[in-house]
């Protein structure tokens, strides 16, 4: 927990300790805009639309300050085993702004967003496995936390946007195809990994309210996003007979990656009732509610798909009051955002890490 004081010079503070995750925000947004756009909102689903990329750009440019100003405290995040993978949220939220872009027609941007979104993937991903294996002192699965499953997020928005630029790749767009397959695939190995070591950590070991988390919703937004990367496949031209081979796999394992998500919500709910009603804690803003809001409004979506894809009518509703719920939660969320932010341009605030 950090004080900043009431001076100019201290209100450069936050910036130094904010926290990777906040682009979880535009994440959320923008994946509720996308719900908007399926269950015909144009209005809603523009508003959110411009508000995710005003959101992005704004935080890109926050982070490439902090990044020059402030390289030291970058350095110590991403060698963090607790926080490298919240640097995810920088590749989910460029894909979900190039889907964005898509929908509306800007294509080259939206190329521009899946190549720098690939770029980052890639840098992220070796380095974070790097710090769990060669920096994490604590041996064991104690620092297993539902933020790691933010990197099976940016995996599977690879698969989201990559899927919708193929047809404008031309004679390229085969090699798109198999990029993204190849992409779900492994979103959905590194999924079983660390749901393993999740499950082991929450049912097997002591769990304390103050380890209960928005970011253990991310458990259900990685495998309803995933569910959604398997319709996106299926829905698409595969471009090749190999990969049309593989459209039987690819719809039985997207109906149980559907229903297993759909599994932990009830769950996730008890959680927070433990934590907050039985346990009496508070209630209080930080960056990773964010992550609570975007699993819901990707279930939205990923039930209207699967719905779609499946012919069957029953997820179409339950797609229909989820992205209503999921909208509830944005509000909410924000609300707490600008008391925060009022806070701090108003006085002194005090800055939780968001972890």
């Amino acid at each position: 927990m950090l004080t900043f004081n009431n001076n100019n010079d201290s209100r450069i503070l936050p910036l130094q300790a904010m926290h990777p995750g906040n682009f979880a925000l535009v994440m959320a947004s923008g994946v509720i805009s996308i719900g908007f756009s399926i269950q015909n909102q144009p209005r809603l689903s523009d508003i959110l639309c411009v508000f995710a990329i005003t959101a992005w750009l704004c935080l890109l440019a926050l982070s490439l300050v902090r990044l020059i100003r402030f390289s030291s405290a970058v350095r110590i995040d991403l060698l963090n085993p607790r926080m490298v993978f919240s640097f995810f949220t920088l590749v989910a939220a460029t894909d979900i702004v190039g889907l964005l872009l898509h929908e509306r027609g800007y294509i080259k941007l939206a190329l521009t967003c899946w190549v720098m979104a690939f770029t980052v993937w890639c840098l992220l991903l070796y380095l974070s496995f790097s710090v769990l294996t060669f920096l994490t002192h604590e041996r064991n699965v104690n620092i297993v936390h539902g933020g790691w499953l933010i990197s099976i997020v940016g995996t599977q928005s690879l698969v989201l946007l990559g899927a919708k630029i193929a047809p404008d790749l031309g004679e390229y767009a085969v090699y798109m195809m198999v990029e993204v397959h190849m992409l779900w695939g492994l979103g959905l190995a590194f999924y079983g990994i660390f749901v393993t070591l999740f499950c082991y950590r929450i049912f097997f070991l002591n769990l304390r309210p103050h380890d209960i988390s928005p970011l253990l919703w991310v458990v259900m937004g990685a495998a309803a996003i995933s569910a959604n990367a398997g319709t996106t496949l299926l829905l698409g031209d595969s471009h090749l007979a190999f990969l049309e081979l593989q459209r039987p796999l690819i719809d039985g394992v997207t109906m149980m990656i559907w229903a297993w998500g759909t599994w932990w919500i009830p769950m996730l709910v008890l959680f927070g009732i433990w934590k907050h009603v039985v346990n009496h804690l508070p209630l209080k803003y930080e960056p990773s509610w964010w992550s609570l809001v975007f699993p819901l409004g990707m279930y939205s979506v990923a039930s209207a798909r699967l719905g779609l894809a499946a012919e069957f009518p029953p997820l179409q509703w339950i797609a229909e009051l989820m992205i209503w719920v999921a909208f509830c939660a944005w509000l909410l969320v924000l609300l707490g955002l600008i008391k925060q932010l009022w806070r701090l341009f108003a006085g002194g605030v005090n800055v939780g890490s968001g972890t």
